[in-house]
């Protein structure tokens, strides 16, 4: 309990249950935006339920969408011999951020986890194993390398690899910067793995 009124109080709870956000932060947004004025309140909660109002996924490929397809599924300069597997939207963001891939998408919805009863038939695997027609050449696997997302790169690629398409990982091992001092066994194993020629 706190000297504010329920107002903020209310909305100091909800915004402390976004991720990343404690109660300390979630106390400074809420007077910050009491000091806002109410044109831009406004503008903030419309976006907010403009996400939920307009925003589904896209029926090819499961990406945020305005509309029945996303962009990139609709767009004719995408190459469409190459598929990136991605476990959430979220995770094509900083793809396209490098301005390097120039294909298309498969968003899983997850990553293969008995132990929290993800299994197959809740991601959208049988929707990508259907997109893999002639014209798909290679499928790359841009999953997270946690315990989970290996099981899941290990199974999909054990499913798309008999159907003679190429089946590739995002690299791992030691980023631009990193000093091998700090670098944990596991990653510079990965990236003795991983090596490739100069």
């Amino acid at each position: 309990m706190s000297n504010n009124s329920n107002v903020v109080d209310n909305l100091i709870s909800k915004l402390s249950k976004l991720p990343g956000i404690g109660r300390k932060t979630a106390q400074r947004l809420s007077f910050y935006l009491l000091k806002l004025p109410r044109e831009e309140v406004i503008g903030l909660a419309r976006a907010l339920v403009d996400i939920k109002d307009k925003i589904k996924y896209c029926k090819v490929c499961f990406n945020i969408s305005e509309g029945e397809l996303c962009k990139f599924c609709r767009s004719e300069k995408r190459d469409k011999s190459v598929i990136c597997v991605v476990e959430e939207p979220n995770d094509i963001y900083f793809i396209e951020k490098t301005n390097e891939y120039r294909g298309l998408y498969h968003v899983l919805g997850g990553v293969l986890s008995p132990l929290n009863g993800i299994g197959v038939e809740d991601l959208k695997i049988k929707e990508l194993i259907k997109r893999l027609d002639e014209k798909v050449k290679e499928v790359i696997i841009a999953i997270n390398p946690s315990v989970e997302g290996e099981a899941t790169i290990l199974y999909l690629s054990k499913i798309i690899k008999p159907l003679g398409k190429k089946v590739t990982r995002l690299a791992r091992g030691i980023p631009v910067g990193g000093d091998l001092e700090y670098t944990d066994e596991v990653t510079v194993s990965k990236a003795l793995e991983g090596r490739i020629d100069v």
